[in-house]
């Protein structure tokens, strides 16, 4: 059981061991087991300071240089506060920076609306170039900074804070993982919601995936997922435009496959408000109690 950031940053730490042109750029972020990536590569390690959009510039001076950087800030800030440094620097040059961004969906939640993660996969899915990898535990996150590191393009990783357990699965796809066998009503999830998924489906006649590699994804893979599909139940801690339900609707269209498709998600308005992040999801409707109840009438509609 150990967090999802040193789970994240132990294994890229072995990556950089076997590489010397890995460097990290942190905007002021930290994690228990970066003292160890800083310990011992002092030259390949850069603190920031509170300045995101320096670090893009820095990074894309590395990258261009031929270095592989890694950059690591509050998710919302990255995103948002950089989306020109990262479409114009970044993307445009097609540079193989990997963005590490720090407290997905409601993770920082007594922090307010300035961290509140809930647009940031809608915004960074609009990137042609942008490769974007969800950590839901141990497996995934080991696979995200596997894939990022073999990519030589744009990747952006989000990532919880947190001791999420491993959960099982019973088959692994490129950018999927299959929880709970696939029935007539299946679940796609991404990110820790996978968690409140896994509880809340117990004992229901209901499939379950994670897909925690959401931009590119294998077409072949999501189209058995939707032909085998009567209904599909999409559940994730972001706005319900512009992320992974209206990834798959999207798809659905490219394909000429229709199925009714559920969406569990935020609500397409600002939050402005702080507290406990249970409390919050209590409050929109993503608790396993209320997540249940859902699933429940999905059932008996089929």
């Amino acid at each position: 059981m150990v967090d999802l950031r040193d789970i994240l940053f132990d294994s890229l730490y072995e990556y950089a061991r076997q590489d010397d042109k890995i460097v990290f750029l942190t905007a002021d972020a930290d994690a228990f087991a970066l003292k160890k990536f800083k310990r011992d590569f002092p030259d390949r390690f850069f603190n920031m300071g509170v300045a995101e959009q320096n670090a893009i510039l820095v990074a894309t001076g590395l990258a261009i240089g031929g270095f592989k950087p890694y950059i690591y800030s509050i998710t919302s800030f990255m995103t948002m506060r950089c989306y020109e440094q990262i479409k114009v620097n970044i993307c445009s040059m097609n540079l193989p920076i990997t963005l590490i961004g720090l407290g997905a969906g409601f993770s920082f939640s007594f922090d307010g609306p300035t961290h509140h993660a809930i647009n940031d996969i809608a915004i960074m899915r609009t990137l042609p170039e942008m490769t974007i990898l969800n950590t839901s535990d141990a497996f995934t996150t080991k696979e995200c900074v596997k894939l990022s590191y073999n990519l030589k393009a744009p990747a952006f990783i989000r990532l919880d804070k947190g001791i999420y357990p491993d959960y099982d699965f019973t088959l692994h796809l490129d950018g999927f993982n299959v929880i709970k066998n696939l029935s007539k009503v299946n679940v796609i999830s991404t990110g820790t919601m996978v968690h409140s998924c896994v509880e809340a489906l117990e004992g229901l006649k209901i499939g379950l995936v994670d897909m925690y590699k959401i931009k590119p994804y294998s077409k072949g893979i999501l189209s058995d997922i939707i032909n085998l599909s009567n209904k599909i139940v999409v559940v994730e801690e972001n706005v319900k435009y512009g992320a992974l339900s209206t990834t798959i609707l999207e798809y659905m269209s490219e394909i000429g496959v229709f199925k009714p498709i559920i969406k569990i998600a935020l609500e397409d308005k600002q939050f402005f408000g702080y507290a406990d992040r249970k409390w919050l999801h209590e409050k929109y409707g993503l608790d396993i109690n209320s997540l249940r109840e859902k699933f429940i009438n999905v059932l008996s509609e089929v």
